[in-house]
């Protein structure tokens, strides 16, 4: 070590890193490379309330050889009310130390009440020893009060600090040219003296540099939403920055006893946060038996039972028995029994409570001991999964099972772990959000005042890749377009030089989706706590790598709502996984895969994408082994192999095997290497790896490290001429595995995702109706996905009712054959809303419309609940006329309210049970027209459920011509110019970079919706024929590109101006109430319309007993598009139809 580290002038013990989030610049990896490059001894760090990052930072400065000072800055909160919070620092002296200081850094966000962490009082003066403590400077309570001019506040403050930290107290200075530090300093010195307390200089550093006090400005103002020229804001001054020894010396020149005193608390404070190894909480079956012997019993025990379950062994009996018995040697000389027995502890418990698990997830699919244990629904010897996959004995680390259990359930699974291992002893796992590329360009633009449509430009000049965001200086070196923009305005370049040196900061933090910690006490002895407001279960401080260094054992705990549909379809046929039919389990179902082999799977897990669906055309699969590889295929890299899988499949080419060996390897993948089991076992058959080795080397060829590569490489060279394979062939073959390693897919995984495509694709192949209403209810948010199954149901047959009051319940339901549409689907109204509703209507069914508003809580069912209602068509089997119900709303809330009323107090009414002579009348209002009951039914339900306004206007010459919504997949591949109809539900008119404007637009017919986009200069053209509402008939350019389509408008034309042909004539539908006599007037103006399209026009008129008298009017009329689209807008028209010839 250089003299320099021996003989420190300076420690600085206030820095705060980005873990200060968005507070500071200051990384962890930055910090590490300031302190190697100056030479320093020591450092300490005292984040803001936290200690998200002190095992990261302290791990990366020891090992420099550079000592971590933790400690935390807190804002604590007088028990006084009313009062203001105070600054003080701590720090952790020794071991006591620190896990007392993560007790109180919990306990700043533990006891939170509104998520803003602020440490109560009283933790600061309890249970003191091995912290040491610093009086906050001049936002301290001593420098508070000194900025108040109370010099006996200051002393009793500091006497107070004093008393709880003897000897462990001190005085901190800071001198950042702020005007508090300024005021207050005379007298915390002098009050440090009178009390015979130590002073020390601390620099609160949130930069590096002198210069990036900018860029920090700009952070502080995203952190507070302030703007950079607000004159009125919070900002603080450029002298935050880390400064040098000397800068030091000289700034504190008058007290050097307060730099001297850096050094000395610095020496006081030996301890920082430990690494440990995995700690797992003892597992206790019940029987007195160590873990290893429970496991071992518990592995027989399921082993037995399985084999007598399934329908077909995939081995003898003895193979089974010895592979279980090799995994069990491997788990305990590892020592993992406990984990394996935990996670199936908790699966089992979910099972036996009827809550949903996933067949696996990951390489742990690969554990026959998981199968037997009930952790995994796949037997590893049917689809040759490998162990060493999943835990390598050659590589020790911990097993990882992610577990997928029902997404609306999941949590009480996690209530089961904590009530088992303790509250204290489970938590989530804290995660952080980063200001990426794009985010922080809109920031720092923002920050600045830029226009808004200037950084929205900027923005979307860098690629969207969320898998993996691209790097702001990347983005600008590839896009020309950014010199541009600089040259154009120069506050661009001063923007992008802001946002490159805040990009990858810290932005906010959450909790880990699924990780869940279970430790052997409580947690806050190996890490401090956080909680997320959004949450009800706490999380660690640390992020998910570093609460593994501290060693806490991660489990997984992941919602999947695939599940959930397969279990609620599963209610509907009064059915349970094991009572289901034996193809069921067997996966050998013809008409699923006849399914899947036309491509006929949406909602179908993994297999509803175009892409998929077209390579599930090609691939035509018959088993699930052509499942698990199309699944695997099917990604960037691999599916340039699936021409050759299918060609050899169907025998067009001969397979290549590379070698004879390997042909039952590669066999049932058509010779294509797909799985990176796969590669284990080429290099296990060929060159006589163990298949823990080639675990390894499949690693290392992901890794593609040159030098472990040609070792690899020697080594496989040598195994293969063992088994007398020449060299180059060797060779040759090793080449193909590396390339094929770096994106083979883990067979496990995709063996366990194919199980439940399987599921969902039998339930669909066999059970549409149950299935259909199963996904639609887990969807029942995304009007896009409930349009996108409505018409699913309509290509199959399947009768949507419409919600009705009386039928529906909140979600949605299958009765007589029909899915029953969900009233919690219905935009407005409310989920608990609605559950109410039914529990209401358990008593009896609502008979009016008075009687629905009597009986339900007015502070759920509000005037805009109300409304959806009556626009939906769910009050229709209470008052057939929707306008009247719409018109009722008013009514009905002073009815609600005033029954409301009554039941509060008690009352009954004056005419006892019949209320009829007290009801409000409820105005008598005119039906609406089709289209119009259409157009509100749209509003309330997001897509045209009972018919489409465009319904009867594509007349038989022209259907032929037409691309519907639901065909645009299949056309646009085919087709260089499509013409679709649609009525235009929305326009977005935006600036085009080459001037004028572009606009997207979205288009609904009969069979769905599909958005376009209409270039400048066709938008020139047509602006006014596709105005909101209107009825055209579009000219679309189709193109296709990575399974994506993008649509471009050509041209359109009104549709009453397109030939579209004309039928025999056409049949009106009148709503009931609606004066036959009135429609005929109404109707008497088509005679003489301005066609050549004439023909027979009859009317449909319902009577008593809901019968219909179908009614022929005399003479020719028009009957062309124009007519049927104004009979359609005609009152108390339900629908028009053409009449057959």
């Amino acid at each position: 070590m250089s003299e320099s580290y021996k003989t420190p002038r300076f420690v600085h013990l206030g820095v705060r890193s980005s873990f200060s989030l968005l507070e500071s610049m200051i990384t962890s990896g930055a910090l590490k490379s300031w302190a190697e490059n100056n030479l320093v001894s020591a450092v300490g760090v005292t984040d803001h309330n936290n200690l998200f990052g002190a095992l990261e930072i302290s791990e990366y400065l020891a090992g420099i050889g550079v000592q971590p000072v933790v400690g935390v800055a807190f804002d604590v909160m007088p028990a006084l009310h009313d009062a203001q919070p105070y600054k003080l620092t701590i720090y952790a002296k020794d071991e006591t130390g620190y896990e007392r200081l993560m007790e109180i850094a919990s306990a700043a966000y533990l006891e939170s009440e509104d998520g803003v962490p602020v440490l109560k009082e009283h933790h600061v003066f309890e249970k003191t020893e091995g912290l040491i403590a610093l009086s906050g400077g001049a936002y301290g309570e001593a420098g508070q009060a000194a900025c108040r001019g109370k010099y006996e506040q200051v002393l009793a403050s500091l006497k107070r600090l004093t008393d709880a930290y003897p000897d462990r107290c001190y005085v901190d200075i800071q001198r950042h040219d702020e005007p508090e530090e300024i005021q207050s300093e005379p007298m915390l010195i002098e009050a440090a003296y009178e009390l015979g307390l130590p002073l020390v200089a601390i620099q609160d550093a949130r930069f590096l540099k002198r210069e990036d006090h900018a860029a920090h400005d700009a952070l502080m103002c995203i952190r507070n939403g302030s703007y950079i020229g607000q004159t009125e804001r919070y900002r603080i001054t450029e002298e935050h920055y880390l400064k040098s020894a000397d800068e030091m010396e000289a700034l504190f020149a008058d007290i050097p006893e307060a730099i001297e005193n850096t050094i000395a608390l610095a020496q006081r404070c030996a301890v920082r946060p430990r690494l440990r190894n995995p700690i797992l909480p003892h597992f206790d079956g019940g029987f007195g038996r160590s873990e290893a012997d429970e496991l071992r019993a518990q592995a027989n025990e399921g082993l037995e039972r399985r084999l007598a379950e399934v329908e077909k062994m995939y081995g003898t009996r003895e193979e089974y028995q010895e592979r279980l018995d090799y995994e069990l040697g491997i788990i305990e000389n590892m020592g993992f029994p406990g984990y394996f027995l935990i996670v199936s502890d908790f699966i089992k418990w979910a099972k036996e409570h009827d809550i949903p698990v996933g067949p696996g997830r990951g390489s742990g699919a690969g554990s026959l001991v998981a199968w037997v244990l009930l952790i995994t629904d796949l037997d590893p010897l049917r689809f040759g999964l490998l162990f060493e996959r999943f835990l390598n004995p050659e590589r020790v680390s911990m097993p990882d099972f992610d577990v997928d259990f029902c997404q609306e359930r999941r949590g009480e699974v996690i209530r089961y772990v904590r009530d088992k291992y303790g509250e204290a002893s489970v938590a989530s796992i804290i995660t952080f959000g980063t200001l990426q590329a794009k985010a922080v360009v809109r920031d720092v633009g923002r920050v600045m005042q830029m226009p808004y449509g200037q950084v929205d430009r900027l923005s979307k000049l860098i690629p969207f890749n969320p898998a993996k965001p691209p790097k702001l200086k990347d983005a600008i070196a590839d896009e020309p377009k950014f010199d541009e923009e600089k040259d154009r305005d120069p506050l661009v370049g001063e923007m992008l030089e802001k946002a490159l040196a805040l990009e990858g900061l810290y932005r906010n933090c959450g909790t880990h989706a699924a990780g869940v910690v279970i430790g052997d006490r409580p947690l806050v002895q190996l890490t401090p706590l956080f909680r997320d407001p959004r949450s009800d279960l706490p999380a660690t401080q640390l992020n998910m790598k570093w609460a593994e260094q501290a060693g806490l054992v991660k489990f997984d705990f992941l919602g999947l709502k695939t599940l959930t549909v397969i279990h609620r379809a599963l209610k509907f046929l009064n059915e349970t996984e094991t009572s289901m039919p034996k193809a069921w389990r067997a996966y050998d179902d013809e008409s699923t895969y006849q399914l899947m082999s036309v491509g006929d799977t949406l909602g179908v897990f993994q297999l509803e994408g175009q892409g998929m669906r077209d390579t599930l055309k090609k691939v035509q699969p018959g088993s699930m082994e052509d499942v698990i590889a199309i699944i695997s295929l099917y990604r960037p890299g691999p599916m340039d192999n699936i021409p050759q899988f299918v060609d050899v499949k169907f025998g067009r080419v001969d397979a290549d095997y590379y070698h004879p060996l390997l042909k039952p390897i590669l066999e049932e993948t058509y010779g294509v290497p797909v799985y990176q089991e796969q590669v284990m076992r080429m290099a296990q058959e060929l060159a006589g790896y163990s298949l823990g080795e080639a675990d390894m080397l499949r690693r290392a060829m992901g890794k593609k490290k040159v030098e472990e590569m040609l070792k690899q490489r020697k080594r496989f060279i040598e195994g293969a001429a063992e088994k007398d394979v020449p060299e180059k062939q060797a060779s040759h073959i090793f080449d193909v595995m590396e390339k094929f390693a770096g994106y083979g897919f883990n067979k496990s995984h995709a063996a366990a995702y194919a199980a439940i495509s399987y599921q969902t694709g039998y339930l669909k192949a066999n059970h549409p109706i149950e299935f259909l209403a199963a996904s639609m209810s887990l969807d029942i948010q995304n009007t896009d996905k409930l349009a996108a199954f409505f018409q699913e149901a309509k290509r199959l047959d399947i009768t949507v009712q419409a919600p009705d009051i009386n039928l529906s319940n909140p979600d949605f339901d299958v009765r007589d054959g029909s899915i029953i549409y969900a009233l919690g689907a219905i935009k407005g109204v409310g989920m608990e809303a609605m559950k109410h509703v039914c529990e209401i209507r358990k008593e009896r069914p609502f008979d009016s419309l008075h009687d629905f508003a009597e009986r339900v809580d007015p502070r759920l069912i509000n005037r805009k609940c109300l409304e959806s209602l009556a626009k939906s068509g769910a009050f229709d089997s209470l008052e057939p006329n929707r306008a009247r119900a719409l018109a009722a709303v008013d009514v009905l809330v002073a009815t609600a309210s005033s029954a409301a009323d009554d039941r509060a107090a008690n009352q009954n009414s004056l005419f006892g049970d019949d209320k009829s002579q007290t009801r409000a009348p409820i105005p008598k209002v005119p039906a609406w027209s089709s289209t119009q009951l259409l157009d509100h039914e749209f509003k309330a339900v997001g897509f045209y459920l009972s018919g489409h306004p465009l319904d009867g206007l594509l007349l038989a010459g022209a259907r032929d011509r037409i691309t519907f919504a639901m065909d645009i997949q299949t056309a646009a591949r085919e087709k260089g110019v499509l013409e679709m109809m649609g009525i235009v539900r929305a326009k977005n008119e935006r600036p085009a970079q080459s001037g004028g404007k572009f606009a997207w637009v979205t288009f609904s017919d009969p069979t769905g919706e599909f958005e376009a986009m209409v270039p400048p200069e066709t938008l020139m053209e047509i602006r006014d024929v596709i105005e909101t509402g209107a009825s055209v008939v579009v000219r679309i350019r189709p193109r296709v590109k990575d399974d994506e389509i993008r649509l471009t408008v050509d041209g359109a034309i009104p549709l009453e101006k397109a030939a579209l042909g004309a039928p025999k004539g056409l049949i009106v539908s009148l709503l009931p109430g609606t004066d036959p006599a009135t429609f005929v007037e109404v109707s008497k103006h088509l005679v003489n319309l301005s066609t050549h399209e004439r023909g027979e026009l009859r009317v449909e008129v319902p009577i008593s007993g809901n019968r219909i008298a179908l009614v022929s009017l005399p003479g020719k009329y028009a009957v062309g598009t124009a007519a049927a689209q104004a009979l359609k807008s005609a009152p108390g028209v339900r629908a028009v139809r053409e009449l057959a010839a």
